[in-house]
């Protein structure tokens, strides 16, 4: 995929404006449009790449602040379980080839994740 055709890159820079409920210099995180729990929000690093792997690989100090995003907002929505998702391709449900966390919270998980 060309990243200008990217739909995260074009919220990451403005060009499609979206309602970004948190954001720093590495990551901004949105509602997602198709809610999988109560509380689902994809935390989406601003620089592109593919998947998870190649943002430990291209961007390694970028994981730990989706996570720490992922975190914090959590916890500023009243929540201390939740559910955190890397969609790796499209067979695993990947969609949009920008990596993104998904935080999904506020209704019970069931393992193994279908």
């Amino acid at each position: 995929m060309n990243i200008d055709d990217c739909l995260f890159c074009k919220f990451a820079t403005g060009a499609i404006p979206v309602e970004k409920i948190y954001s720093n210099d590495a990551l901004f995180a949105i509602n997602d449009i198709n809610p999988q729990a109560p509380t689902h929000v994809l935390i989406i690093p601003t620089v592109h790449d593919t998947d998870a792997a190649q943002v430990a690989t291209n961007q390694p100090g970028v994981m730990d602040r989706l996570f720490r995003a992922a975190t914090e907002i959590a916890a500023e929505r009243g929540f201390s379980d939740y559910r955190t998702v890397f969609n790796t391709g499209a067979g695993a449900g990947q969609s949009v080839f920008h990596a993104h966390l998904h935080l999904m919270a506020g209704r019970e998980f069931t393992w193994p994740a279908g």
